[in-house]
């Protein structure tokens, strides 16, 4: 079984870390934004409008909390 530091270093290899600016609660939407070259607020739109929806939202976004790794100090 894959170690938490193992799939860090996995999701920081694809380019999708949280940022150390621009970040709102944990960097999650702003990191996924940055990765995929849309607005971090469109993202942030996206998740609220979602929780109206019935799923797993909220631990969706912790698990993606947890393992992608803070941007590197530059």
């Amino acid at each position: 079984m894959a170690s938490l530091q193992d799939t860090r270093s996995t999701v920081g290899n694809r380019g999708l870390v949280r940022p150390r600016r621009g970040r709102m609660v944990a960097g999650v939407a702003a990191g996924l934004a940055r990765r995929f070259g849309i607005s971090a607020t469109l993202v942030r739109l996206l998740f609220v409008a979602s929780l109206l929806l019935p799923g797993p939202q909220v631990v969706a976004y912790l698990v993606l909390w947890l393992i992608m790794p803070r941007e590197a100090r530059s």
